[in-house]
């Protein structure tokens, strides 16, 4: 589901919310003003320290992506690989040339590009590998200030807690403000525990996700151009690429039908 993160930390702090409350408990009390300076700015500081300036500013384009990420259309791009194999089969490779420049997605028309100009297949594999796991490594240091968030957030609410309890130490004349106190202090580890398992490891947990199937969706694109160069029949192409798509996913021989015809149609 595209917005499943959304979702599902959202139904998080709302039985977080609703279960504190059914034990009695005021939720709003979590508006501790020390207590989120301490864990979350100090957080953030510590991911910096961690991870640098620039991966940390690329967080919000990573909120947006994890809780609206782009689809991921196997079939279409199967379909997409399959036009161009029968092309390739009925005008030869060179015929590629014109489908090039149609092409909007990068990873994939360097590919075809490589193959129209007669690039070795090995050489192919190598290139478009290397940009595979190029991304890998991009994705994984993307998502490492979110890991680092997740691994230092409750270590900084026992940070906020320690002082917390300092401040009781140094009220011990004053009974009656004890427990408030006590109350205020212990608020910074539930903020740093929340914060790791609400939202920093999922978030990096998510992005892997993420990665995983635009890898995959590479993967396919890059058997698919391997199997256009060696000049496999369109229909085994279909067949050998329908084995990255789900098999709920796949469409029926009906489907499959009409959507090769739309191809050579547009074509």
């Amino acid at each position: 589901m595209k917005f499943g993160t959304g979702i599902g930390i959202v139904i998080t702090l709302v039985g977080i919310a609703m279960g504190a409350t059914m034990e009695g408990t005021n939720v709003m009390v979590v508006i501790n003003v020390p207590a989120i300076l301490i864990v979350l700015v100090g957080t953030l500081g510590a991911s910096i320290a961690a991870c640098g300036l620039e991966a940390n500013i690329r967080l919000p384009k990573l909120f947006i992506k994890a809780f609206m990420p782009d689809d991921v259309d196997l079939v279409g791009r199967v379909n997409e690989l399959v036009s161009f194999a029968e092309k390739a089969r009925r005008d030869g490779l060179l015929a590629l040339d014109e489908a090039v420049k149609e092409i909007t997605d990068p990873f994939t028309k360097k590919g075809v590009q490589l193959v129209v100009d007669g690039t070795d297949p090995d050489l192919v594999y190598a290139v478009l590998d290397a940009e595979n796991e190029a991304m890998r490594k991009r994705h994984a240091q993307a998502r490492n200030p979110f890991m680092q968030a997740g691994a230092l957030a409750p270590t900084m609410g026992i940070i906020g807690t320690v002082f917390g309890l300092v401040n009781v130490m140094n009220n011990l004349n004053n009974p009656s403000s004890l427990g408030p106190l006590i109350a205020s202090a212990f608020l910074a580890t539930l903020m740093g525990v929340g914060a790791a398992n609400v939202v920093f490891l999922p978030m990096a947990n998510r992005l892997k996700e993420l990665s995983e199937q635009e890898l995959h969706f590479r993967e396919m694109t890059l058997e698919g151009i391997l199997a256009i160069q060696s000049g496999d029949n369109p229909r085994v192409v279909a067949e050998k690429l329908m084995a990255y798509v789900p098999p709920a996913k796949r469409p029926s021989e009906e489907e499959q039908a009409a959507a090769a015809a739309a191809q050579k149609q547009a074509a």
